[in-house]
């Protein structure tokens, strides 16, 4: 079983559902690391159900528990566990399609592979499973705190509605409903989203990620490509059919000499003049923000009925109950699960690149004085 995620930075979580609770055990997470109660449950807030009218109307108030590793408010080094209860559960309305074959859902394939399946709300397979890795990743955003590394997450797009975010109004995203900062963009999908609620459907949408002041050297060849890492950490969100870095797909349709990011040096320090890599280049930060996307399909339970079959291949006709314990676009309160992924990754990968040399506190030193011979001026290693 794939339960756990990072490598130094390792979370494991588990429960389901409507399990009694959902929890996660964070291994690896440094010592002295000042964290609370309050400072969890902030981030579980933002993910949560029946936050508003947009978003599943399951009343879970996600209260954490830190039950190991923390003493007087600091990290001891020895391994996390958060619990989060379960409390507004509804096992009976799950009771009466309990053998249908529920389309896009993971009640087919799980039963394929364990030849038994917990049909109560999706089970482990729920998005219900994501606010552990929400949990953890507040612990991981108070580590990046003291990196002065910030992360955002926001809602791209609704359909075909796409926002305009600017790097000032990333700070804005947490004023708007939607986690959309664009205000124009905003409007516009909420009244989307009321014409989806009316019509008893779901819709998909785009959620893109800024991750900012990372250092450059983060990632590791080949198959550790912070890239990669980001694209498996995002792509085990519930419902992420699709991930892209910098300008993804719309980069096939450049020219190479138009398309690279041209190096220069400004104030000091080498950048580039363009960000079309996203920040990470062979799979290694370059410096730049880090910039991507995460494509959420349309939510697979909705309030319209659906022709499948049940387990012994009979046909029949799926009808959910329709009580809004659904999301209408499951990328809205997706946004604060890839913050919390994203600074999962970031962590772990910041924490095995202290190990990549003998003396982390060499940097490259690309400032050469005009006098020096040319066989001087190779690159060279300074101390810090």
């Amino acid at each position: 079983m794939s339960n756990s995620f990072g490598k130094i930075f390792k979370i494991t979580t588990f429960g389901e559902s409507h399990g009694p609770l959902i929890g996660v055990v964070i291994d690896g997470c440094p010592s002295n690391i000042e964290i609370t109660e309050n400072e969890i449950n902030f981030e579980l807030q933002k993910r949560r159900p029946n936050l508003n009218e947009f978003v599943s109307k399951r009343n879970e108030m996600d209260s954490a528990k830190i039950v190991s590793g923390v003493f007087n408010g600091k990290t001891t080094g020895s391994p996390i566990c958060i619990l989060i209860e379960n409390r507004d559960v509804k096992s009976k309305n799950y009771d009466k399609i309990k053998d249908l074959l529920r389309p896009s859902h993971a009640n087919y394939t799980y039963l394929q592979k364990y030849k038994i399946f917990d049909h109560r709300g999706g089970s482990r397979a729920s998005a219900r499973e994501t606010v552990a890795r929400v949990a953890a990743g507040a612990i991981a955003k108070k580590i990046l705190k003291t990196l002065n590394i910030k992360i955002f997450a926001y809602l791209k797009s609704i359909g075909d509605i796409l926002s305009d975010v600017k790097i000032d109004d990333l700070e804005n995203i947490y004023k708007s409903k939607i986690f959309c900062p664009d205000k124009i963009a905003e409007k516009k999908m909420i009244e989307k989203l009321k014409d989806i609620q009316k019509d008893e459907d779901s819709i998909g949408g785009v959620v893109e990620f800024v991750i900012l002041n990372t250092p450059p050297s983060l990632g590791d060849p080949i198959y550790d490509k912070l890239n990669a890492k980001l694209a498996a950490a995002l792509i085990s969100i519930p419902a992420a059919i699709g991930f892209e870095i910098g300008d993804g797909f719309e980069g096939t349709k450049k020219q190479g000499s138009k398309r690279n990011d041209l190096f220069a040096f400004e104030k000091k320090r080498v950048v580039t003049k363009t960000n079309n890599e996203g920040g990470i280049q062979a799979g290694i930060s370059n410096g730049r923000p880090i910039v991507g996307r995460v494509a959420f399909k349309p939510t697979a339970t909705h309030g319209k009925p659906q022709e499948t079959i049940d387990i012994y291949g009979n046909k029949k006709l799926l009808e959910f109950p329709n009580d809004k314990r659904y999301d209408p676009c499951i990328a809205i309160r997706a946004a604060s699960i890839v913050d919390a992924m994203c600074s999962i990754v970031i962590v772990d990968s910041y924490l095995l690149n202290r190990v990549a040399t003998l003396d982390p506190l060499m940097k490259l030193n690309l400032l050469f004085k005009k006098d020096e011979s040319k066989a001087q001026k190779n690159i060279k290693l300074k101390k810090i």
